[in-house]
């Protein structure tokens, strides 16, 4: 969760510091570049815990802890991920809703 946390904390930063004079298409481009990076930890949370796994169950390792672990790393980074997305989704319903 950390990471992910963290991933989105530089990513606002850096938006945030932006100058005036970056386009649209520059924000977006920087927003989608930093999405991407954040999402692909989460993906690596998840290998790592499937690959600690099946190492486990196969006998290669002997630190369940190690394998408790990680499995609850990946689980805590894709939850917060997926509260994250639930809240992107209400924020963009509630600016829909919004009159001009």
């Amino acid at each position: 969760m950390e990471k992910i946390s963290h991933a989105f904390l530089q990513s606002n930063h850096s938006i945030a510091n932006q100058t005036p004079k970056a386009t649209p298409y520059e924000a977006q481009q920087s927003f989608a570049s930093h999405l991407k990076q954040a999402l692909e930890k989460v993906n690596d949370a998840q290998i790592e815990a499937d690959e600690k796994t099946i190492a486990l169950a196969q006998g290669k390792i002997d630190n369940l802890h190690d394998v408790m672990i990680a499995s609850q790393k990946a689980s805590i980074t894709l939850q917060a991920t997926v509260e994250i997305q639930n809240k992107a989704i209400e924020a963009y319903k509630e600016v829909m809703r919004m009159q001009i």
